[in-house]
């Protein structure tokens, strides 16, 4: 699945998407933009949701960023929150992420030391 799950997240639903057959009892043929021709355009119903109605938290493909495997790549937008945590023998320091492109509260406790390693502009604000 090149849109398959990366880290704790699941990507972004992208689209809407016109469907231009259907193919089999479970599976649909969707009209898909030039920017997504590595993609196959054919998916099963499991992975297609009803768009109702706009929406104004619909990412722009342009805005949607992908690797060299053509998976989704999460970015932080802002942290929330600090606290620490007690484990058996240790104490564990985690920081609440709230994540670009997500509509609705989806944020998530994430390891302060490694959040610090990976994306250090987020810290340097605070």
């Amino acid at each position: 699945m090149r849109f398959g799950k990366k880290g704790k997240l699941s990507p972004r639903f992208v689209g809407p998407f016109k469907i231009i057959e259907r193919v089999g009892k479970q599976a649909y043929r969707l009209e898909l933009p030039e920017e997504l021709c590595g993609i196959h355009n054919v998916f099963h119903v499991g992975y297609l949701r009803k768009c109702l109605g706009k929406h104004e938290g619909m990412v722009p493909l342009t805005e949607v960023k992908l690797d060299e495997k053509l998976r989704y790549v999460e970015e932080p937008e802002t942290i929330l929150n600090e606290r620490s945590v007690k484990l058996r023998n240790k104490v564990v320091d985690l920081v609440l992420v709230k994540w670009m492109h997500h509509r609705g509260p989806h944020w998530t406790w994430e390891n302060k030391n490694e959040m610090k390693a990976k994306y250090p502009a987020l810290f340097e604000s605070s």
